[in-house]
């Protein structure tokens, strides 16, 4: 009886860890899960050689799972939030990562994911690992596993594309009616798409369209704006045209266009998706060439006086005070709130199969802080929702609340 002892004592403890593990109705163990915890992880552009960052959606992610935790966690389970891996906006190294948090680390799903080159898609469609986000690229769209905040953006010929940003203008301006619009892309293909898309939202509010140039190169602002803004300032039939939307990636970018328009005399509308960033007031020449710039996050703009706004607000202060509140933070942090409503509807019996049945089973969930996410529709098409921020006097202001729109076929 004593030689077993050791034995008896191994069986006891490996009943035991079978127990804590969460099984489904099928008897089948769902990783990352327990009966009270579930273990989470996340792939950001922590560092890249363009010294682009998406690092603050940590935070962001971070702040929302510990508001969960201190009510007591999702159906008795807290979220063991390991932080998240660095692609460094590489595909492979993004499929490295996510490789590691399923095979290695046993995550159940991946939150946040915020990479433009995320190259894990394919792997976490596969292995059928939910994963949560930013949806920039067309790897968000057409899955079954991919949930980005705001849908999918890159979505095909026929299907739904939005209309939200060129309607919010035309409510901005008091109507389209008369006014022309100009849209200025990259040659990267992900601008050039954009180009189209963003350009049928401004024709779709009644906007007339009277150029899209996407003869910009991508790799670095060129030396000379002046063959640029000679076509912008000109296309209205000789005339400015009352918009100009850029839809390129880079502040560096938008500073040497909009500078540049401004010398040139241009007194219209100058609006992109980028420009909503509290690091450029800290750079007054910077600052100075977004002056009166309209931005559109598809986010409630932090400087709302929404509640959700004081809550997200309330949760970053607590788990790392002081910190700035920026695009991709808040970015995060949807992310994770989407996750979590989706968990919460999910039940307690929980899988990955269950918690995909959920999200693809006529899944709705509204929120002020990021409008309206439908499943499985929007895994084909954006949400349609979006705000307007306007800089003034080197200060954001809102210029119009977060607002969903309904879409259009893509033409």
């Amino acid at each position: 009886m004593v030689r077993r002892g050791p034995v008896v004592l191994m069986v006891a403890l490996l009943v035991a860890g079978c127990a804590a593990q969460q099984k489904g109705a099928d008897g089948t163990a769902a990783p990352g899960v327990t009966d009270t915890t579930i273990k989470i992880g996340g792939v950001l552009t922590k560092t890249s050689a363009s010294g682009y960052s998406t690092k603050d959606a940590e935070v962001g992610a971070k702040a929302r799972f510990e508001r969960a935790n201190a009510a007591g966690g999702v159906h008795g389970r807290k979220i063991d939030f390991l932080g998240a891996e660095d692609d460094a906006q590489d595909a492979a190294k993004g499929d490295a990562a996510a490789k590691k948090l399923v095979q290695k680390d046993q995550v159940f799903a991946l939150v946040p994911v915020h990479a433009p080159n995320f190259g894990g898609a394919a792997f976490l469609e596969q292995q059928g690992v939910p994963w949560f986000g930013w949806a920039t690229g067309p790897q968000w769209c057409g899955t079954k596993t991919g949930f980005g905040y705001n849908g999918c953006l890159a979505p095909k010929q026929g299907a739904g594309s939005q209309t939200w940003w060129g309607r919010q203008v035309a409510e901005l301006l008091g109507g389209a009616e008369g006014k022309s619009v100009y849209v200025q892309t990259s040659d990267s293909s992900g601008s050039k798409y954009g180009g189209t898309t963003i350009s049928q939202s401004f024709t779709a509010a009644g906007f007339k369209l009277v150029g899209v140039n996407s003869g910009l190169p991508a790799a670095a602002p060129p030396p000379d704006w002046l063959p640029y803004v000679n076509k912008i300032m000109t296309s209205n039939g000789g005339r400015a045209p009352d918009v100009v939307v850029s839809v390129i990636a880079g502040t560096k970018f938008n500073v040497g266009l909009y500078a540049a328009l401004k010398r040139a005399g241009y007194k219209g509308v100058l609006t992109d998706a980028t420009s909503y960033d509290v690091a450029i007031l800290q750079d007054p020449a910077t600052a100075q060439a977004l002056e009166s710039v309209i931005a559109a996050p598809m986010f409630e703009p932090f400087e709302s006086s929404a509640p959700e706004i004081a809550q997200l607000k309330q949760d970053v202060e607590k788990v790392a005070p002081g910190t700035r509140l920026t695009q991709h933070l808040a970015i995060g942090y949807w992310a994770a709130d989407i996750f979590l409503d989706m968990l919460d509807k999910t039940g307690k019996d929980l899988t990955r199969e269950r918690f995909l049945a959920t999200g693809n089973g006529s899944y709705v969930y509204e929120n002020a802080g990021f409008g309206k996410i439908q499943y499985p529709k929007d895994h084909t098409e954006p949400n349609g929702c979006g705000a307007l921020v306007k800089l003034e006097k080197g200060a954001f202001q809102v210029a119009k609340n977060m607002k969903c729109f309904d879409n259009v076929p893509l033409k």
